[in-house]
């Protein structure tokens, strides 16, 4: 018997997901099918790949050296498969980018709409991601450029920076903070402070300058958390762009910090030696890059 490759994409998602069932759901097939392509590849390897008597969907010691080796077999099938797609004709078939959702999405608009002009057969996904989620979708998805604030490096990186984005910490006009000068962090430490959560299961990373107090909301995006902000249910930090008119009305407020209430960091486009990019992918690049030098720098 042969071992179907497919099957080590199941154990994956297993792992990821914590259950069959949830698993199944997510590969749109039936629970049934799911635990018999894992129970056969079992019988066929001799050993036993998953706990069954944990809550979750555990690898034995075994069943993660297994699913290791598996991971660089369907690697190395997707290599194959993007050289093919590359050497062919030079279209893609599929270009996916993860995109931080701290980062200008105009550029990026604007950089599709320009794609969309040349009318090929690329099926292009924007997913949007925030902190260590975007890498994280990035590596789970395979997906072939990420817009990123940080991400761990790695040999296989490929990043192109982008032009600087500040952050301002900021309240509603109305808010306690901000008719205060000089507040320490003590003092801010005493408010509501509004912060994005981390949309990596792992929640490895925190918002950039989190002060550490008791009193945090943490919401899944920076309208949510522009709303909140304009409300006056708290304090917090806000890229530039996404309230340029606030700030120039006077419905935000920048909160005078003796810490700062400014900081600046540099985005990257990021791809990988793994997954080269086609024809579509480097057209794709440059007018992103074209669309942020524009934005900044004219």
């Amino acid at each position: 018997m042969r071992v179907d490759i497919d099957v080590f994409k199941i154990l994956e998602v297993l792992v990821e997901e914590g259950s069959f069932t949830k698993a199944a759901e997510r590969l749109h097939k039936a629970q049934s099918a799911i635990s018999y392509q894992v129970k056969k590849l079992e019988q066929h390897l001799g050993i036993t790949l998953f706990s069954r008597d944990q809550y979750r969907a555990e690898l034995t010691p075994e069943g993660e050296i297994i699913l290791a080796e598996g991971r660089k077999l369907l690697q190395n099938l997707a290599n194959i498969e993007h050289l093919a797609s590359r050497f062919s004709q030079g279209w893609e078939s599929k270009l996916e980018l993860v995109i931080d959702g701290a980062l200008p999405m105009e550029p990026i608009m604007r950089a599709l709409k320009r794609l969309s002009d040349y009318q090929i057969p690329t099926k292009i996904q924007l997913n949007m991601e925030f902190l260590g989620g975007v890498q994280h979708r990035f590596e789970r998805d395979k997906a072939d450029l990420m817009l990123v604030k940080d991400y761990r490096t790695g040999p296989h990186y490929q990043p192109q920076a982008l032009p600087e984005i500040t952050s301002i910490l900021v309240a509603s006009y109305a808010h306690v903070l901000a008719n205060k000068t000089q507040l320490s962090l003590y003092e801010l430490q005493h408010h509501v402070e509004l912060t994005i959560e981390d949309s990596s299961p792992e929640k490895t990373r925190q918002d950039e300058l989190q002060f550490g107090g008791d009193k945090v909301f943490y919401l899944s995006g920076f309208m949510m958390k522009k709303n909140a902000l304009l409300m006056g249910v708290g304090f917090g930090w806000m890229p530039d762009f996404l309230i340029k008119k606030e700030l120039t009305q006077g419905e935000l407020v920048e909160v005078d910090f003796t810490g700062g209430s400014r900081f600046s960091f540099t985005p990257k486009l990021v791809s990988t030696l793994q997954r080269p990019l086609g024809r579509c992918g480097q057209l794709f690049t440059e007018l992103i890059l074209d669309e942020f030098e524009k934005a900044f720098y004219t």
